[in-house]
């Protein structure tokens, strides 16, 4: 049984594997959990590398803060992913550098912004819906996103970075390192590669492994 210590230590585990393979850097990105009572999130302006269990911000099912340091500014969205999704358990947003930049080209297409190049970008993250840049923590963000949750497993904050969710904060975040990577595909191969995987072959995954695309 899933612990609200476990949740703790789970959260800064996957913060300090993210931030030490260079998938956010100085005090950007933030992650949540879900507890039966309300969620864990890291604080405002925290290194995902040097999280405290003990520090997490706790926040009750109203949205008040409960103890911990203060949350980050993103809480209204990680709110409103959770309650569009009972399912959803855990939320990963970061500022990665080759998503961040497929943001700021032109041309990509914002219903999806990378291409199925890989069955298993296809299977772990799923398209991802491009939402126009906004600043960070404004309100209106969670009205963009939240018609995406149950459809897909991410969106990417134009100019800011992706935001993942998951049945779990571990699989959150390997649905947005698979994302990432991917998206450094594209420009290693500067967009000279092979077709993208065919609808047949996309229902194939989809049948296969349940695939949201």
């Amino acid at each position: 049984m899933t612990t609200e210590a476990s949740l703790r230590e789970e959260i800064c585990r996957v913060g300090q594997s993210l931030f030490d393979r260079g998938y956010t850097v100085g005090s950007a990105g933030n992650i949540s959990a879900r507890l039966p009572d309300g969620w864990l999130i890291t604080p405002t302006d925290a290194c995902l590398g040097r999280l405290d269990p003990a520090r997490l911000s706790k926040m009750g099912a109203d949205g008040e803060q409960i103890s911990g340091d203060r949350a980050s500014k993103t809480i209204r969205l990680h709110r409103a992913i959770y309650d569009a999704d009972p399912a959803v358990g855990g939320i990963v947003h970061t500022h990665s550098t080759h998503l961040v930049a497929l943001s700021l080209t032109p041309g990509v297409d914002p219903a999806n912004i990378i291409p199925p190049l890989t069955p298993y970008h296809v299977m772990k993250a799923g398209r991802i819906p491009l939402i126009p840049y906004m600043r960070p923590g404004h309100p209106d963000v969670t009205g963009l996103v939240a018609p995406h949750v149950r459809a897909g497993r991410g969106v990417m904050l134009g100019r800011i970075g992706p935001t993942f969710w998951h049945e779990t904060v571990s699989a959150a975040a390997a649905a947005l390192e698979e994302a990432e990577e991917t998206a450094k595909l594209v420009f290693l191969t500067r967009g000279a590669v092979l077709p993208p995987l065919d609808e047949n072959q996309i229902a194939d995954l989809r049948e296969t492994f349940g695939a949201r695309w």
